[in-house]
């Protein structure tokens, strides 16, 4: 049997996680302090798997043994209880986070690996508190966590290298594609460059050089469709790094540098507009068009899971 992993939060991202690690045959113990959460884990799963085996990256006929290995439970003991690796999947908070984690290493033995899937917030302050910090390390999954391939593995100084590496090949060995964060820093890799273009996006409408539609349409007319195939950093090797010296030399000067927040964003949260949350943001949605926008995206990250599982399945003779 495979190593029992403990997925602790039933919210945004704990379902998926623990459907990750029970699909590669791990049994999972998904721990939260109410059971309301727990009370949906298993039917959420379960649509999950089926949609993925209309796609062909599940056997259906393997379904009930996949929410088999996955238990809930009320018990943060009983859910760490023999894990070799312990998951945390709560609320964004640094205070919530750092007091779970004084839980945590209190109740795993010192070789149990504690990971926090924050997207963020540094693992060095999340486990400055706890007594054993070289057993911590980041573990950010992105959302959907059982569709999106990468998972970003962050070491703090005080991490054992082998515990990175056990995180990395655990990861690799349940299908994800980890990448090895060597520096603690906030937003790690893929987060500051997502909120770096943000950013522009949204300088670009404080300044109204364009509105919100534009941005969109512009984005993924251009390089947002050659970004599955084509990464910046090799965009940049095929353009000529001297003609790419030679546009930052000229256009850096003019992007947005700013340390603080988009004025049109921070105007729309304080009038309460919050996007899918209120029905309007930067945009305005209906129920219909916010349903159809989740189910689009849903949709294209299956095809194109299932289009990469076919390029990756051997020739028959």
């Amino acid at each position: 049997m495979k190593d029992k992993i403990a997925v602790i939060g039933a919210g945004f991202m704990g379902p998926g996680i623990a459907q990750v690690f029970a699909t590669a045959g791990h049994p999972v113990h998904l721990s939260n302090r109410s059971s309301g959460k727990l009370a949906t884990v298993i039917d959420q799963v379960h649509a999950n798997l089926m949609a993925m085996a209309e796609y062909g990256l599940v056997d259906a006929a393997e379904i009930p043994r996949i929410l088999s290995r996955i238990s809930l439970t009320t018990d943060l003991a009983e859910a760490c209880s023999n894990a070799s690796v312990v998951i945390e999947t709560i609320t964004e908070s640094l205070q919530l986070k750092q007091d779970l984690f004084v839980q945590l290493d209190r109740l795993c033995l010192p070789e149990v690996i504690l990971c926090s899937n924050t997207s963020v917030i540094s693992i060095t302050q999340i486990g400055e508190k706890t007594e054993h910090p070289e057993r911590i390390v980041g573990a950010h999954f992105y959302q959907p966590p059982y569709l999106v391939p990468l998972v970003e593995v962050t070491r703090t100084e005080h991490t054992l290298p082998q515990h990175m590496d056990t995180i990395v090949e655990l990861m690799a060995a349940c299908g994800k594609v980890p990448v090895r964060v060597q520096k603690d820093v906030p937003g790690f890799i893929a987060n500051r460059m997502q909120h770096a273009l943000w950013r522009e996006a949204f300088s670009l409408i404080d300044e109204g050089i364009c509105d919100a539609e534009t941005i969109d349409l512009a984005v993924s007319n251009s390089f947002g469709i050659r970004l599955p195939v084509l990464g910046p950093v090799a965009n940049a090797d095929l353009v000529g790094l001297d003609l790419t010296l030679a546009i930052h030399d000229y256009v850096l000067p003019h992007l947005s540098a700013s340390p603080n927040p988009s004025t049109t964003l921070r105007s729309h949260v304080t009038e309460g507009h919050l996007g899918f949350k209120t029905k309007s943001g930067f945009l305005t949605w209906t129920d219909e068009e916010m349903a159809e926008t989740k189910k689009q995206v849903t949709t294209h990250l299956l095809r194109t899971l299932s289009q990469l599982k076919s390029n990756a399945m051997p020739m028959k003779n």
